[in-house]
C-alpha cells in the first residue's frame, strides 16, 4: 500500500516543505539583516552577514535609545500569567461541565462556544470603560484579564472533549479510595497533558503578538509590550534600517522560539484527538 501511495506521499510532504519555506523566509531575511551595514541590506539582502558587512548598529540604537528589556519581560509576565490562568480556570470549567450532569451543562457549553465566534475585540469600548473604573489602565493586570477571558471559550471547548474521553472507572476508583473532588480534577491534568499543550500553543501566539489591547489598555513606557513598544520604535526610527530590522528582530524571534517549543505538543494533541 505505501509503494503505491508513495508518490502522493511524497508531494504532499513537498508541498508542506515548500509552505514552511516561504513562510519562515520573510523572517529569515530579516534576521539576517539586522546584523548588516546598511550599503549590504540594499545591495545584499540575500547574502549572509561577514566580516565586511557584519555589525551590530542597529541593536546599540535600541539599547541607547528603547527599553526592549523591560517590554520583553513585560510581554513575558503577560503571556506565562495569561496562559496560567487559562489553563488553571479551563480546566476546571472543562472537568466540571465533562464530569457533572446538571441542567445547565449543556447551556453553559453553548455559551462559552460562543466566545470562540464573536471576537473579544468588538468589546473594547466596555472594557476600557472597567478598567478605568478599577483603576487597572496602564497596569499588566488588566491585559492578563482580558487575555484570559479572550482564550477561555477555546480553552474549555478543546479540554472537555479530551475529559470527556477519559476512563470514568478510573475516576470513581480514586473516590472509592477517598480522594476529593479536587484531588481527582488534579489527578486528570496529566491524562490530558496533549490537550494542555495544545491550548498553549494555540492562545499563547495571539497574546504574545497583540497590539490592540497594549496600545489602547496599557501604552505606558512602563507596561509596553514588546510588540508595542517595536511598533512605537519603528515609527520613530523608520529611515534607520538597521534599527527597524533589530527591532523585528527581538520581537518576531522569541514568539518563533516558543512556538517552536510548543509545537510538539499542538501536534501531540491534534493527533490524539484525531485518533479519539
Amino acid at each position: 500500500m505505501f509503494k503505491s501511495r508513495w508518490p502522493q506521499i511524497m508531494g504532499i510532504h513537498a508541498a508542506l516543505m515548500a509552505y514552511s519555506i516561504l513562510a519562515l523566509f520573510p523572517v529569515l531575511l530579516v534576521v539576517l539583516n539586522a546584523f548588516k551595514d546598511k550599503l549590504a541590506i540594499f545591495s545584499a539582502p540575500y547574502a549572509l552577514p561577514n566580516a565586511q558587512t557584519f555589525t551590530l548598529e542597529g541593536f546599540r540604537t535600541l539599547a541607547a535609545t528603547a527599553n526592549f528589556p523591560a517590554y520583553f519581560l513585560n510581554s513575558f509576565l503577560v503571556t506565562a500569567g495569561s496562559l496560567l490562568l487559562i489553563i488553571l480556570v479551563s480546566s476546571m470549567a472543562a472537568f466540571a461541565i465533562a464530569e457533572y450532569p446538571f441542567r445547565l451543562n449543556t447551556l453553559i457549553a453553548l455559551y462559552l462556544s460562543i466566545g470562540i465566534m464573536v471576537p473579544i475585540r468588538l468589546g473594547t469600548i466596555g472594557i476600557l470603560q472597567l478598567a478605568v473604573k478599577l483603576d487597572l489602565v496602564n497596569t499588566l493586570w488588566i491585559l492578563i484579564l482580558v487575555y484570559t477571558a479572550q482564550g477561555i471559550p477555546l480553552a474549555v471547548f478543546v479540554l472537555t472533549s479530551f475529559m470527556r474521553q477519559l476512563p470514568k472507572d478510573l475516576k470513581d476508583a480514586a473516590r472509592i479510595d477517598g480522594a476529593s473532588e479536587y484531588r481527582i480534577y488534579w489527578l486528570t491534568l496529566p491524562l490530558v497533558r496533549p490537550a494542555i499543550g495544545s491550548v498553549l500553543a494555540i492562545s499563547m501566539i495571539p497574546i504574545w503578538n497583540d497590539l490592540w489591547f497594549p496600545l489602547i489598555l496599557a501604552p505606558g513606557e512602563s507596561t509596553k509590550t514588546i510588540v508595542l513598544g517595536a511598533s512605537v520604535f519603528l515609527g520613530q526610527f523608520v529611515n534607520d534600517y538597521n534599527a527597524v530590522l533589530a527591532a523585528l528582530t527581538l520581537a518576531i524571534v522569541p514568539a518563533v522560539v516558543l512556538y517552536l517549543i510548543f509545537s510538539q505538543q499542538l501536534i501531540k494533541g491534534i493527533t490524539a484527538g484525531a485518533v479519539k
